[in-house]
């Protein structure tokens, strides 16, 4: 993966929600078979909190849902209804950026993996996904 950071934006379909995401321009998505990001499609790369922002009035055209441990803040554009970004159960001190939804031109990569999220825990620990929201040096 590049170490070398770059700005990428994106958002929803309708644009009411709006986010800028600091992370290499090769980049690391997991395709998860959670049933929410199943039945979503989700396929997303992690970064850290400190390195996405959420632009204007963004915040309040979102909504969010948890299940289960309800540690994962699945948030959704009360417009469209399109999930660009959420903050995962695997990453609580990180942002998951749906790849999709960033704006043309700035990723030059993607590599695809797999999460085997509904075998959450083994696949936790077998993944290293935990690694992806921490703050390189």
């Amino acid at each position: 993966m590049d170490a070398e950071k770059v700005v990428h934006t994106g958002g929803c379909h309708c644009k009411s929600v709006r986010w800028k995401v600091v992370a290499p321009s090769s980049v690391v998505v997991w395709d998860c078979t959670c049933t929410n990001c199943y039945m979503r499609a989700n396929t997303h790369f992690v970064v850290p909190a400190c390195n996405f922002e959420l632009l204007g009035d963004s915040g309040k055209f979102l909504s969010t849902y948890t299940f289960g441990t309800h540690t994962a803040k699945h948030t959704f554009c009360k417009i469209c209804g399109l999930t660009s970004f959420y903050y995962p159960r695997s990453n609580p001190d990180g942002v998951a950026v749906t790849f999709r939804c960033v704006d043309p031109g700035t990723l030059t990569h993607v590599e695809i993996r797999h999460f085997d999220g509904k075998n959450w825990e083994s696949s936790y620990n077998q993944t290293g996904i935990s690694s992806h929201s921490k703050v390189q040096k």
